[in-house]
């Protein structure tokens, strides 16, 4: 099987198992608890979008890589990374969700970028070394988790009250 079918198999596997994981054990408890509570543990988990830095790595990825597609994957996973804990760390105040909407929104739009990026430069899935895990195993959890957050806030604060 071509290695580009074998990527996009891996992929769609990801979303699979992690949709699986989200709607039987993440949304059931999410869902149940106070919007910022709920957030918590979603921005928590996206403040290690920094891993994405591994697309810079020599060694991690092929050294012909395209930078089109490495620059702006690591360096809008950092950016993604910061807001998140900034989100984090602004939950209680005023300018709480209003941040975490900036974050999910940009989070999502950097995901979305990446995934057309590599398209169009088309990238072999070998060139990502040992990064081959980002796309395939980390990428559906973010991008589900941002689903998830959109959830919350299209929601307001009382959660609790829908199914």
């Amino acid at each position: 099987m071509p290695p580009q079918a074998l990527f996009g198999i891996s992929v769609a596997m990801g979303f699979l198992a992690w949709g699986i994981v989200a709607a039987r054990y993440l949304w059931p408890y999410l869902r149940s608890q106070p919007r910022i509570d709920a957030l918590r543990p979603l921005l928590i988990l996206h403040s290690f979008r920094f891993v994405g830095l591994a697309f810079l790595v020599p060694g991690v990825v092929a050294p012909d890589l395209s930078a089109a597609f490495a620059r702006p994957a690591a360096y809008g996973d950092l950016i993604a990374a910061v807001l998140a804990l900034l989100a984090l760390a602004s939950l209680q105040r005023r300018w709480g969700m209003p941040l975490v909407w900036v974050f999910n929104l940009w989070g999502t739009a950097d995901l979305l970028y990446a995934f057309y990026q590599g398209n169009s430069v088309g990238f072999a899935p070998g060139q990502l070394g040992a990064a081959y895990f980002i796309p395939t195993v980390v990428v559906p959890l973010l991008l589900i988790t941002h689903g998830l957050m959109f959830r919350l806030l299209l929601r307001g604060e009382d959660v609790r009250a829908s199914p």
